[in-house]
């Protein structure tokens, strides 16, 4: 039997285990989960990678935001701010390095990096065998345009950022002429089969992992292609059925998430498929239709995760 978040809560106020939640800022989901969290027990504090560093002649070896050279147990990744390859990378390094630590990470810096990864993520997807669009990424524009030659007459091809969220830099893609110049791209064309399917207006799915568990879903509705709610799309409750559950925990898995927003969408064939995984979803619009509190159970997730770790080192 799994132990139950009580054995965390139930814990003296010195020995309460700390969760980083790792933020560009305290918005709307992090102070939601920060409450949440509290109201189980635990000590939220907020970690800036940014403000964060590797010195290696301190005890960790690591330089944490708001807690100096010591760790917290768990670190909950909510966002991370784009900046330089460099930048990036270290700010990668060291939530690698806090795992290694044996600091409960999520999600840990495999699952963002292979989830920010757009191409990561189709390779993973179509690996384990999961419904996806076929998909192509190159960074040759003459490359992109052989590859949109070829497949347009199977229908027009969804270019998409490699690194990108919300409905960001999409383009329906019907010609090579449509092909914008590399620098339009940061020097990647990743291109995607457009599998929307026209029925007044469009529609897809997003369904919200954690844990092994669809904890909630909703449709997105809109007038045009892209459906994200930031995007105007209506968020519209549903109850995920089992095709589609079974699809979102398959992916999730597949790229090593212990939550995630999975991103689901009915072709044509009437079969669902896996356009995207995004491994620090947000979830205000899915709040909006879902009559339970999103971040509590979040939340219950973590702790009830941490306490099963406590409870494998008691043993």
């Amino acid at each position: 039997m799994r132990p139950s978040t009580e054995a965390v809560a139930a814990l003296p106020a010195a020995r309460r285990p700390r969760v980083g939640l790792v933020v560009d800022n305290m918005d709307w989901h992090a102070r939601a989960l920060s409450r949440a969290l509290v109201a189980l027990g635990v000590n939220p504090t907020p970690i800036r990678l940014t403000a964060c560093g590797f010195a290696t002649s301190s005890p960790t070896g690591l330089a944490i935001d708001g807690l100096g050279t010591a760790l917290p147990d768990a670190m909950v990744v909510r966002s991370m701010s784009g900046g330089s390859f460099e930048a990036v990378t270290l700010r990668l390094g060291i939530l690698h390095a806090a795992r290694d630590l044996g600091v409960m990470v999520w999600n840990d810096a495999r699952a963002i990096e292979r989830c920010v990864d757009k191409s990561m993520t189709s390779f993973l997807l179509a690996r384990a065998g999961i419904a996806t669009p076929p998909t192509w990424a190159v960074e040759s524009r003459q490359a992109a345009a052989a590859i949109v030659a070829r497949e347009v007459a199977d229908g027009p091809l969804v270019l998409k950022p490699l690194f990108g969220s919300q409905g960001r830099g999409l383009r329906l893609i019907r010609t090579p002429d449509d092909l914008p110049e590399p620098a339009g791209v940061n020097g990647v064309y990743y291109l995607q089969r457009f599998v929307g399917v026209e029925d007044n207006g469009f529609r897809d799915f997003r369904l919200l992992v954690s844990r092994g568990r669809v904890v909630a879903a909703m449709a997105r509705h809109s007038p045009g292609w892209i459906t994200n709610v930031k995007r105007g799309a209506q968020p519209v409750a549903v109850v995920a059925n089992e095709d589609m559950r079974e699809l979102a925990l398959r992916a999730a898995a597949a790229v090593g998430a212990a939550f995630a927003g999975v991103d689901v969408l009915y072709g044509a064939d009437r079969r669902p498929t896996v356009l995207e995984v995004n491994s620090m979803p947000a979830w205000s619009g899915l709040q909006k239709v879902t009559p339970f509190n999103i971040a509590a159970a979040l939340a219950r997730d973590i702790v009830a995760a941490m306490a099963e770790r406590l409870a494998r080192g008691v043993a």
